[in-house]
């Protein structure tokens, strides 16, 4: 079932779902030894990455993932790694070596075959061959779509054994990104979805509907996902 809290304010929304990543972080690392963490981009998750800085006092065993990239180099405006590097990483000692960016520059292709090949690498596969991420921390967008997989694209029907895909005609710009395919997000422990702002509620509303291609959140896996808004964004009466 998912579990859905709300909250007053963003600033709220942003502490609780911080506590809860540090929580889950914690969990992972006490059972095997490591533990894995995906981010995504956009406004909604950037306080929360600033707040987790904090909230997590050791970060040793913890490897950092990203959900997409857009096709540009580390250091453009567009790029979610810069946001995370801004964010979470330079509030925290981590190895570089830990934290496993996408290469955007390479280009869709190229970069998401890169990519695939890391996750193989370094992400023990638990789940029918699948490399399984601890907790992967997604926005929404108003059109319903997570990470880089739009409403009815082609990258929502890529078999399982494609782990990380190329995104060539994305509808919102960048075109060009690369994205872990919905086989990665729905083999997680669990996916955290976070969303603020009264232009997120019809998006969260529709997400929690029957599952459709038109509205790939709701394409995730219900029984492993959080979901954490503010007022603004609730679909209607939910747990505080």
């Amino acid at each position: 079932m998912t579990r859905i809290t709300t909250f007053a304010d963003p600033e709220a929304t942003a502490e609780r779902a911080s506590v809860e990543i540090a929580r889950a972080l914690e969990i992972a690392r006490e059972q095997r030894g490591v533990a894995h963490l995906a981010l995504s981009g956009g406004s909604t998750p950037a306080r929360t990455y600033e707040l987790l800085a904090g909230a997590l006092e050791e970060w040793g065993g913890v490897e950092i993932w990203f959900a997409d990239e857009r096709c540009v180099g580390p250091e453009d405006a567009e790029s979610n790694y810069r946001l995370a590097a801004e964010t979470l990483l330079r509030g925290i000692a981590i190895p570089s070596g830990r934290v496993h960016r996408m290469e955007g520059e390479l280009g869709p292709e190229e970069g998401a075959r890169r990519y695939a090949l890391q996750l193989h690498e370094h992400v023990a596969a638990r789940a029918r061959g699948l490399p399984v991420m601890d907790l992967i921390v997604l926005g929404i967008g108003p059109d319903g779509h997570v990470a880089s997989l739009f409403p009815g694209a082609a990258t929502l029907t890529a078999g399982e054994e494609a782990l990380c895909l190329g995104v060539t005609d994305s509808p919102k710009p960048p075109p060009e990104r690369i994205t872990v395919s919905l086989a990665v997000l729905r083999a997680a422990e669990r996916c955290m979805l976070l969303a603020t702002g009264a232009g997120k509620a019809d998006a969260v509303s529709a997400m929690l509907s029957e599952p459709s291609s038109h509205v790939p959140a709701s394409l995730l896996r219900r029984e492993r996902l959080t979901v954490i808004v503010d007022d603004a964004a609730s679909p209607g009466p939910i747990d505080g």
